[in-house]
């Protein structure tokens, strides 16, 4: 076979062109290009590991701040149910004075109206004593022709009204 043949004659041009070949592809591609590359990855990932900082320590920031206005909240909740329960405790106390004086004016108009009403039933106790013997005085004398005197005629009828 001839191509074997010539094996042996280009052997040492193949070899050198070979070596030629991948040192020029070394020295461009691995000394010039790779390192490059890998600034750059080696940025990015520094990049990427400061902004996960950042982010972290915003979070510690942000929970710290939540924390912060979560007691406040709770102290300002307390304080609005203080300042509820007081005006509560006040209006209550208002409501109760109010109260008492509405019901002392009550109690003053029922004793008025309740003496209002004894005296009512006093004098009209009165006008039907005074009634009832006048017409036991016009009955006697109708009936039985008899005159009664003013003062027997009470005196019976208080007599039968008590009794």
């Amino acid at each position: 076979m001839p191509q074997i043949a010539q094996l042996a004659d280009t052997y040492a041009s193949q070899i050198f062109w070979l070596l030629v070949f991948f040192g020029f592809i070394f020295f461009v591609i691995g000394r010039g290009m790779v390192p490059k590359v890998m600034a750059t990855v080696e940025a990015r990932d520094k990049q990427i590991a400061d902004d996960l900082a950042a982010a972290e320590a915003a979070r510690k920031a942000a929970d710290e701040q939540e924390e912060a206005w979560r007691v406040q909240s709770a102290q300002q909740r307390g304080q609005a149910q203080a300042l509820i329960a007081k005006a509560k405790a006040d209006a209550a106390k208002a409501s109760e004075a109010s109260l008492a004086k509405a019901n002392a004016k009550i109690d003053e108009r029922l004793s008025e109206a309740e003496a209002k009403i004894a005296q009512a039933r006093a004098g009209a106790l009165a006008e039907i004593e005074t009634v009832a013997s006048d017409a036991a005085s016009d009955i006697a004398l109708r009936l039985a022709g008899l005159t009664v005197d003013a003062n027997a005629a009470r005196a019976a009828v208080k007599e039968v009204l008590n009794g």
